[in-house]
């Protein structure tokens, strides 16, 4: 694991990086699962680049679905379930890239589950969301960002529900296979929302503008990086605000979508990576 020894907490939500960064990289909505293997191997293939980044701080909806940490210790729940080797080759992937690259994981809506013992296997720390990240002097809030899609009041009431102790511990106290079926009717039902809302994604709900400014004013930050809406974006908030929105990944959309978001010395900058 890397020495993240310098990188101290300053503050509730705030994490300070080591002054000997120079490149950090973030992404979102990968939404991976064994259904959709081009995507992974584009993301597999992003983690053995050379040179590796500094830092990669994954903002929510890493996978399309975590039903619980010891999936990863567990067989298939029926007969062809390809999901939990492929969480596990996930896992093993993961921990080879945080060997020696800072690896930083804020929950999603789809991968919310994802705990100490999860993380742990995969070399990921968690952040909470939002999480202010401080980098040569510079301030960025950090976010999934569906907390702040305040128009939605079904997701936000169904998102209150399923971030309860109550409901996750009676929900992990199933088997795997009723998890497994749970999860199948939660994206069932996501999917049929999505087409009757229509398959452009700006016809979904979107982060509320007077919200992010809160947010960021409070955290005395001028740039919010975020994902959740899938649609890559940059939007002027006034006063020298900016929202940052990170792309979702589909290695067989026409044009593959397989997008980081990249800080360096030269600023903020959209890396389009190739798909096979």
């Amino acid at each position: 694991m890397p020495d993240l020894s310098p990188a101290l907490h300053a503050g509730p939500n705030e994490w300070r990086a080591p002054d000997h960064w120079r490149v950090i990289d973030f992404v979102s909505d990968l939404h991976l699962q064994s259904g959709e293997p081009a995507t992974w191997q584009a993301f597999e293939r992003y983690l053995q680049r050379a040179p590796a980044p500094d830092a990669l701080f994954v903002l929510g909806d890493l996978f399309e679905v975590w039903i619980g940490d010891d999936a990863l210790d567990q067989g298939a729940s029926a007969p062809g379930d390809a999901e939990p080797p492929f969480w596990r080759a996930c896992a093993a992937a993961l921990r080879r890239f945080s060997a020696h690259t800072a690896l930083f994981f804020m929950a999603g809506n789809r991968d919310f589950l994802l705990g100490p013992d999860g993380l742990r296997e995969m070399g990921m720390q968690a952040l909470p969301d939002p999480t202010v990240l401080v980098w040569h002097g510079q301030r960025y809030l950090l976010s999934h960002g569906d907390a702040w899609c305040v128009a939605d009041t079904d997701y936000q009431r169904f998102r209150q529900q399923v971030r309860t102790a109550a409901w996750q511990q009676d929900f992990l106290a199933r088997s795997l296979a009723e998890r497994q079926a749970v999860a199948r009717q939660l994206r069932a039902q996501s999917e049929a929302r999505k087409r009757q809302l229509g398959p452009d994604p700006s016809l979904w709900a979107d982060l509320d503008d007077a919200t992010v400014r809160q947010q960021l004013q409070a955290a005395s930050a001028e740039i919010l990086i975020h994902g959740h809406t899938h649609r890559p974006a940059e939007h002027s908030l006034g006063q020298g605000l900016r929202r940052l929105v990170l792309s979702d990944w589909d290695a067989t959309a026409r044009p593959a979508r397989l997008q980081v978001l990249r800080l360096s010395g030269q600023g903020l900058e959209r890396l389009d990576l190739p798909a096979v």
